[in-house]
């Protein structure tokens, strides 16, 4: 008990560190971590999953100020509220469809998804802040539709969303990554706690009352590694990073993909 005690903690920290530093959740490390390490079931590592990644998310943001000052996000809040308008849909929608699948179905989507992200990250690793790829009317419709699918993503998998939502900001809006970790964070909270109230509404929901140890010593762990991750962002370059990153999903879908 005790050792398991000591992998959550640490694993939490580890991943918060990682989600701290981008901008993201960390749920797609964490997640391969759940179900190998720690024997969740599929359904139930997605909702515990879901709950460590909004830890992550809501303190990482002011860990983060210090860098990427409130008063730049702010000014950006168009951009989030345009992927919001797609992504609190797709929430909805993706939690209520993974409550329906069975265990087996959800391994065999994440490590697809887990693919996806990667390739998507693995694409991305030398975006810098530029001229949007559309502007106007089109801009705004492409923003609601791809925040309607990564929030799919995001309740399908229990993620925040971030590993797509980071590219879109680069991509289709122009932002400095570092910049975009901060708007992913700021689009991700909201769009996880819709998902999260949706989850609410299902029986399944009562894993995170028969796990409270688990799930506040990994709390405490995410905790820590956001605020570490924090006072690293600026220092390690992303360009570096994020193709390890996508080796690390890479690893991790294998992993899913071969779970009993």
């Amino acid at each position: 008990m005790r050792a398991n005690k000591l992998a959550a903690f640490f694993g939490g920290a580890l991943i918060g560190t990682l989600g701290g530093l981008i901008g993201l959740g960390g749920a797609e490390f964490r997640l391969p971590l759940l179900i190998s390490l720690f024997g969740f079931p599929g359904l139930e590592a997605v909702i515990l999953n879901k709950t460590m990644s909004l830890v992550v998310v809501a303190t990482a943001l002011p860990f983060r100020a210090g860098t990427v000052p409130w008063d730049l996000v702010l000014t950006h809040w168009p951009v989030v509220v345009n992927l919001l308008a797609g992504s609190l849909l797709g929430a909805w929608f993706g939690a209520g469809w993974a409550t329906r699948l069975r265990s087996e179905s959800l391994y065999r989507i994440i490590a697809i998804m887990l693919v996806a992200i990667a390739a998507v990250l693995f694409l991305a690793h030398d975006a810098t802040a530029g001229q949007p790829l559309v502007t106007g009317s089109l801009q705004i419709i492409a923003g609601v539709i791809a925040g309607f699918v990564i929030g799919i993503v995001a309740a399908l998998l229990g993620v925040a969303g971030g590993e797509l939502l980071i590219p879109t900001l680069v991509l289709l809006f122009g932002a400095d990554i570092k910049l975009a970790g901060s708007l992913s964070l700021a689009v991700s909270l909201p769009t996880m706690l819709v998902g999260f109230a949706r989850y609410s509404q299902d029986q399944s929901f009562s894993t995170i009352r028969r796990n409270s140890t688990f799930v506040l010593v990994m709390a405490a762990g995410s905790i820590v590694g956001t605020f570490i991750g924090g006072r690293l962002l600026g220092i390690v370059p992303s360009y570096v990073l994020l193709p390890l990153l996508a080796i690390i999903l890479l690893l991790s879908a294998l992993k899913v993909w071969r779970h009993k």
